[in-house]
Order: structure tokens, then sequence, then C-alpha cells
């Protein structure tokens, strides 16, 4: 998956220490040659002057990676920073553009994670861009709960949470599946996800491929590469992935009776513990 790297982001301390495209901070004289084993002369970058805080915000994340893409720009309750979400990821730039924060940062007295309703709000948006007529879909009548799972037809606990799908419905939790290959747009288990989202009855196609039951292959207009790209910008790192509707993530695998607490947690105005029972996704596979 596209990530900002460590090593990219200069271990996120300053970003005017990245920059590659400014002149020497000491030009060399006409004629002069370097020493052996001299250290080439150090580069200093253009400071990011001019327009908003966001606009600058925008402009350091470009320098960095014009290939990743920024879903949101807003004021951060860290002062002097703005928050940043980026490819499914939450950093802080300083309203000058020069400093970046990378991970998870804390309000001590609150005990909140800063970044966490930034976050969720872009999840909220993307999440709406996908209708529920694309999703498949298995909930119980007038389901008290409703989450999306993105999901991938070969890992193991996508299909354990799937072999529990009935009692999942049975605690009042409507699950809508959303396609995740884990191997890449254009693999095997891409191809597969296309056959179960093109199938006339999806919700046994998608039983049968994750207990290992041929699926028809098939071909059709989906959105299994567009479903993809939104579990890329959400943040997924492993599949099975379960967000809220408010856009909360919960975790990977949990047992029916666990979503289901976590969902009253929620509901009640509390944390929901998030368990970590997914199987990552390699950086190859997209």
């Amino acid at each position: 998956m596209k990530r900002l790297s460590l090593s990219i982001l200069c271990v996120a301390l300053s970003l005017t220490a990245c920059a590659k495209d400014s002149p020497p901070s000491v030009a060399a004289k006409p004629g002069a040659q370097s020493s052996p084993g001299a250290a080439p002369p150090v580069a200093v970058a253009r400071p990011i002057t001019g327009g908003t805080a966001d606009a600058r915000a925008r402009e350091a994340i470009r320098r960095i990676n014009p290939q990743v893409r920024v879903d949101y720009v807003g004021a951060a309750a860290l002062p002097g920073f703005r928050v940043v979400v980026v490819d499914g990821q939450v950093v802080f730039v300083s309203d000058d553009g020069k400093h970046l924060i990378q991970g998870a940062v804390y309000d001590t007295s609150t005990q909140t994670n800063l970044g966490a309703e930034s976050l969720a709000m872009v999840r909220r948006k993307l999440l709406a861009s996908i209708p529920v007529s694309e999703r498949i879909v298995f909930a119980p009548p007038n389901p008290k709960y409703t989450v999306s799972v993105f999901t991938d037809i070969e890992c193991g606990y996508c299909r354990k949470l799937h072999a529990q799908i009935g009692e999942f419905n049975k605690q009042g939790i409507a699950v809508q599946y959303l396609a995740f290959p884990r191997m890449g747009l254009g693999s095997e288990d891409f191809k597969k996800m296309v056959s179960v989202w093109c199938a006339t009855d999806k919700r046994q196609a998608l039983t049968d491929a994750k207990n290992d039951k041929p699926v028809a292959a098939k071909t059709c207009k989906n959105p299994v590469t567009m479903e993809y790209d939104v579990g890329r910008r959400v943040g997924l790192t492993g599949t099975p992935m379960i967000l809220s509707a408010d856009g909360t993530e919960l975790g990977g695998y949990v047992t029916p009776a666990q979503l289901r607490a976590a969902l009253d947690r929620l509901a009640a105005g509390k944390a929901a513990p998030k368990s970590t029972a997914a199987e990552p996704v390699a950086a190859a596979g997209g």
C-alpha cells in the first residue's frame, strides 16, 4: 500500500531538511574542484510562503510526495499545527509548513487522540460514496447497528468472521461487505472477487468463495476497484477491517458478542476497545 514512509518523511521532524530542489547554500567558485572525500554542498530548502495555513500544509505534503492524496486539511487541537489526513494516515503540519509530526498525538488531560475525529470524518465521507447497492449485505430485520466490513475471500480471519454471520445478525448487527482483494488489483484474488460481485446471487457467491467452493467466473461493471481504493484511503492495514457508522475502527476479527458490546459502548459515548485480529496487507499487494 502507498504510505508516507519514515525515510521519505525524514523521520517526520523537519520538512525543510527534506527538500532537494533548492540551490546549494554555498555556491562553488568557478574552476574549483572538490577535495577527495569532501561532503557535497548542503541544499537548503526554499521556505513555504504565502497562502493560508491549509495551503501551506498541502504544499508541504506535496513536496514530500506529490503522489499521495490529501483527503482533509483543517485546524488541529494542537496549537500552531494543521491536521492532515493523507492516504488513510493522520499527520500534523505546522502552520508555517516547516515541521511535520507523524503518528498519534494525545491530549494527556482528556486522554483523547487529537487526529481520531478528523480521520473518522474522512472515513464517513468515503463510506458514503459507496451505495448500499454495491455492497454485499447480510442484515437482520430492523437492525440496531450497521457496520461496514472490508473483506477478502482468502484471509482466514475474514472467513472466521463470515462463518458467524448469522450470529452477528442475531446480535442485531447488519454487516455490509466491501471488497478488498489483499493481493492487489489484477491478481487472482481480485478476479475471484469480481466474479463474486458480478454473481446473480452475490451473498451465496461470497459464502461459497469463502468456503473454497467454485464460483462461476464473470465480469461486469463492478465496484471492486473503487472499494479497494476506498479501503486504502480509510487507512486499512489488514483484513477484515470493521468500521462503525460514525467511522470508528473496531479492529479486525471480533466475536459477535464482542462487536455488539463495542457498538453499545460507542452508542453510550464511551470508547470502544479495538481488536487487532486481522491479516496484514503486504505493501506489494497495493
